[in-house]
């Protein structure tokens, strides 16, 4: 099986804040899986560190009001044509994010609210077919099988 994975739940430190959101049960969940790591972010030319976005009425912007908009949707166009490319069966994604968020994203306020939605490479992903799996959703899964 092919599995597109968000860069940050492997371990790379490609996070806004510089880190990263290593996930062991995402790693069980592939081993023995053909894997495509990618952060949208970065490849939309975003640094690292950088300042936290969210989707303020459709648009990525930072708090104070810069639109990182380009870059995040630059960088899931790439990551998008990298799913197609490598004919990806699915793609586990990192919660909540701007990008990669799969059932929920912040409201755009920065004040920590969540709504359901998706990020703007999530939504590309679930547009075509691709199955997009939320990497809570693993960890959840995990949890009741024990």
């Amino acid at each position: 099986m092919k599995v597109l994975v968000s860069a940050c739940l492997l371990g790379q430190n490609c996070k806004y804040n510089g880190t990263n959101n290593y996930n062991e049960e995402v790693i069980e969940f592939i081993r023995g899986c053909e894997v495509t790591a990618v952060c949208p972010e970065v490849l939309g030319g975003l640094y690292v560190p950088r300042k936290p976005a969210e989707i303020v009425d459709g648009v990525v912007m930072t708090e104070e009001g810069i639109s990182v908009d380009k870059e995040f949707r630059e960088g899931a166009a790439l990551a998008f044509r990298q799913a197609l490319d490598e004919k990806v069966d699915i793609a586990v994604l990192q919660s909540r994010s701007p990008s990669c968020g799969v059932n929920q994203i912040y409201d755009g306020t920065f004040r920590g609210k969540l709504i359901e939605g998706q990020g703007v490479f999530a939504e590309m992903l679930k547009a075509v077919g691709i199955k997009v799996i939320d990497a809570e959703d693993i960890r959840n899964h995990f949890a009741e099988s024990t």
